[in-house]
């Protein structure tokens, strides 16, 4: 299948006096399985309908290979989607769904034969073939609906909340199944999810929106550990936020105010930020706990505490502990035999660094 590109330039689309989507500048290269990922209402869903042809913007361009396909009916830009409700029809056999768009476009009776057969080979389901949706599971459901997607030869693939029908463990299998489908494929893949476990498993990278304003584009792992603003920083994975200020820059330090707790000061980073308002951010799994006598590494950045709650949850321990006004989680691997810290106990956190963040927006 042929490798095609997107690219969104200043795309803004309102409904009446509302924003949807404001001045979206994105592009996704040729092969990539890229996730946009963003809460209820951030506009996710619009854009890739958008790029799907159901909806207009009312301002910018939209481009697949280098041409603006804005005023190309949805027939007609060679789009594949995938709704998140799988839209099979229920009164036909799974053949017949897979064949549908091939039929509608009109192929010869060989052609149709010989690339539905390779469709569901692809997807597992050669032995369903006259089975009927209803008999179907609906990881099968959702087979078929890649299946008669992915037939027409498409030049992107759009996935609309693809695994939020299923299971836990049958999306995890699932997500596995799409990504190595795509990779053998070497189809570019647009899907939407609000599940950041899943767009940080699958994707090779993710553009994450809130308000319908794109706020960052990369690798799972470049928004995980270099989030560009709060909103990433909560959304993308769980964070510690100290809202505040950066008060002074002196030699190898600087001192960060935080509200709540009081003055910080901290190693001054590479990087050092403005003084000025800010928020430090940092990982749950980033913070070492100890009782409060106890002796910690130099290196880090100590704050005493007391444990206001602890939950167990199998593979760690999350713990929420009252540092000054402010409540601080840290998660910590379980290990058999090891006693949790019980509420009300007076413990030390630990902070490497290198892992805070400083935020300005």
């Amino acid at each position: 299948m042929n490798k095609a590109s997107l690219e969104c330039r200043h795309i803004s689309l309102a409904y009446g006096a509302t924003p949807v989507l404001r001045d979206v500048n994105l592009k996704i290269e040729p092969g990539e399985f890229f996730a946009l990922l963003g809460p209820s209402g951030s506009g996710k869903s619009t854009l890739l309908r958008l790029i799907a042809g159901f909806n207009r913007h009312q301002s910018g361009e939209l481009l697949i290979d280098g041409q603006d396909i804005t005023g190309v009916p949805p027939h007609a830009r060679n789009v594949g989607m995938v709704f998140q409700n799988y839209a099979l029809w229920p009164h036909m056999t799974v053949w017949d769904n897979v064949a549908f768009g091939l039929v509608e476009r009109r192929e010869t009776k060989d052609a149709i034969r010989r690339k539905v057969g390779a469709a569901l080979e692809l997807v597992g389901l050669s032995d369903y073939a006259q089975r009927r949706p209803a008999q179907l599971s609906g990881g099968q459901q959702q087979r078929v609906a890649l299946a008669r997607t992915i037939v027409i030869e498409p030049k992107l693939l759009l996935l609309d909340e693809p695994l939020s029908n299923l299971d836990k463990q049958l999306r995890v299998q699932m997500r596995e199944e799409l990504k190595n489908l795509q990779r053998k494929l070497g189809l570019t893949t647009i899907f939407v999810t609000h599940d950041q476990e899943e767009a940080m498993t699958t994707a090779d990278r993710m553009a994450v929106l809130d308000k319908g304003i794109l706020q960052q584009v990369g690798s799972a792992a470049g928004l995980y550990d270099f989030p560009q603003n709060r909103f990433v920083a909560g959304f993308v994975g769980t964070a510690n936020l100290l809202e505040g200020e950066v008060t002074a820059l002196s030699g190898e330090t600087l001192t960060f105010h935080a509200r709540g707790l009081g003055p910080l000061t901290l190693p001054r980073p590479a990087e050092p930020p403005a003084v000025g308002a800010a928020a430090l951010a940092f990982r749950p799994h980033q913070v070492s706990i100890c009782v409060r006598d106890e002796q910690g590494d130099a290196s880090r950045v100590w704050l005493d505490g007391q444990v206001e709650s602890a939950e167990f949850l199998g593979e760690f321990s999350r713990y929420r502990v009252r540092v000054g006004e402010v409540a601080l989680v840290t998660d910590q691997p379980h290990y058999a035999g090891i006693a949790m810290f019980p509420p009300g106990a007076q413990v030390r956190l630990g902070v490497e660094p290198t892992q805070l963040r400083y935020l300005d927006r």
